[in-house]
């Protein structure tokens, strides 16, 4: 893997776990109230973060990614 390919694969992996803290805030935070929409909105960003990640890593290595980091920073 060249230089920018791992800095974009670090800089999506860096997105994915910023959406899946946002995501948790939303679901389990003070703010809980987050409407049906926001959250939507972010389980979809992650899907198109897992996207990109595929064309770097192969959609198996993404999604196992995407599944880890879901499990560690959401619940």
């Amino acid at each position: 893997m060249d230089t920018s390919n791992k800095s974009e694969v670090a800089r999506l992996r860096q997105q994915l776990e910023e959406e899946c803290e946002a995501l948790h805030r939303g679901l389990y935070g003070l703010a809980s109230v987050a409407s049906h929409e926001i959250i939507r909105h972010r389980y979809q960003a992650l899907g198109e973060y897992a996207d990109e990640l595929a064309k770097h890593l192969g959609q198996e290595q993404a999604r196992d990614l995407l599944v880890t980091t879901y499990r560690e920073k959401v619940g």
